[in-house]
């Protein structure tokens, strides 16, 4: 009897290490452990090798030369990631992933022309293949063909209106697209125990897209305390490269009342990261008397399908305050058509933040330290082919003296015509 056990055992080890041992006869399984040289190991002179060897094989197997010249690609030999590409498209018009690779290609080295030719080509065989509009949107974008990019984008959105590249394209695209840009808002806050009087915001800006980035030029009026401020600021979103842009805001107010703080500033830098994500780290200065107050954000969000989710945080440190201090915030962004201004949400968090405009100057009168809690929703419509209406609302129940909480209730408009 046990010795059928042992003639059992052997053979499942034997029928075991076949099925991984490693099949260096045949294309396919040259392929296979080029992959994992590729992949596991991030050794591509080993991958090349086994590639080269599969091609010896089968010269005409597609995938193995496109691997190959995805390798070439990562290891900067360009002509000879071409010359992969070319030779199957040449034999395979129709081979979308080896149209897909030569476009990334021309793509990621800034050869928009060459790519937008390639991805036309490919889709005269797949019209509606995402990846491919995809790829043509990211070039069409970055020749600045914004026309093109924002129809191709909305095509995609059509098809499928839960492709989150495709949505995060889309909001940038349309930022991007009009050269100028006028908004005109309006803050609305309600308290019904910290202050006798409402608060008032008005805000006024101007913005244009440039070749560095978007500027914008704002002026702030406002009614708090039972009295007025005005506040001059500018924005700046320098572009960096494909994957990195920033975020730069300088503001002055000559009041000293508190409506505003004498100066206002931040910076902030934001990724496009894979996955359909996003991110940003910075700070923000704000100045109302005596010693300044720095505060430090981050932020971290996510596309899926139609939803934009993210959470931020604001980070007081103790060398300004008596602890540190921390605010938390999250968001949920709903789409609820193809066009990127066209959505729904809401906002949960706790704590004051610098960058809600409506009442970031109790920053300059709280103790940090004393719970604040928000809730918040949002809609923000295309009415026209270049105007756009946003409506918010926001509650705050707010600790604004120890053992004392007070509500608080904001509401605002905002209308923005492009051109």
């Amino acid at each position: 009897m046990i010795y059928k056990k042992i003639i059992s055992l052997c053979i499942f080890c034997f029928c075991f290490s076949l099925c991984f041992s490693q099949d260096t006869t045949s294309s396919d399984g040259l392929l296979q452990i080029a992959r994992k040289a590729a992949f596991d190991e991030k050794n591509y002179s080993k991958a090349k090798v086994y590639l080269n060897r599969a091609l010896t094989i089968s010269p005409n197997y597609s995938d193995i030369r496109i691997f190959l010249g995805r390798i070439y690609s990562w290891t900067n030999h360009y002509d000879s990631a071409k010359y992969c590409f070319d030779y199957v498209i040449k034999n395979k018009p129709d081979y979308e992933d080896a149209s897909l690779a030569y476009s990334d290609l021309e793509y990621w080295n800034d050869h928009y022309a060459n790519g937008l030719i390639v991805c036309n080509n490919a889709l005269q065989y797949h019209p509606q293949s995402e990846e491919l509009l995809i790829r043509k949107t990211k070039i069409l974008r970055a020749l600045k063909n914004y026309k093109q990019a924002d129809s191709t984008v909305q095509f995609i959105l059509k098809l499928n209106r839960n492709n989150t590249e495709a949505r995060s394209l889309a909001d940038k695209i349309k930022e991007e697209a009009a050269k100028n840009k006028i908004s005109l808002e309006y803050d609305y806050v309600y308290f019904d125990t910290q202050f006798p009087n409402p608060w008032h915001l008005v805000s006024i800006d101007y913005g244009r897209s440039t070749k560095i980035g978007t500027v914008i030029g704002r002026i702030n009026y406002a009614n708090r305390f039972a009295e007025n401020g005005l506040q001059l600021e500018a924005d700046a979103y320098p572009k960096i490269s494909k994957t990195f842009y920033s975020y730069v805001n300088l503001g002055y107010s000559n009041n000293n009342q508190g409506v505003f703080p004498t100066w206002r500033g931040g910076f902030s830098l934001y990724a496009n990261l894979p996955k359909s994500f996003e991110g940003e780290l910075g700070f923000r200065y704000l100045q109302f008397t005596g010693t300044p107050t720095w505060i430090y954000t981050a932020y971290l969000g996510k596309y899926y399908k139609s939803w934009l989710v993210g959470a931020r945080t604001y980070i007081i440190p103790s060398t300004y305050t008596n602890t540190l201090s921390v605010a938390y915030i999250g968001t949920a962004r709903y789409y609820f058509s193809g066009n990127a201004d066209d959505y729904i949400g809401g906002t949960l968090g706790y704590g004051i933040s610098p960058d809600d405009r409506s009442v970031a100057s109790q920053l300059g009168t709280l103790n940090n330290q004393l719970p604040t809690y928000k809730f918040g929703a949002f809609f923000k419509k295309k009415v026209s082919h270049m105007n756009v209406l946003a409506i918010d609302a926001t509650w705050y129940n707010q600790e604004y003296l120890p053992s004392t909480i007070g509500n608080q209730f904001q509401i605002g408009i905002s209308w923005q015509f492009r051109f």
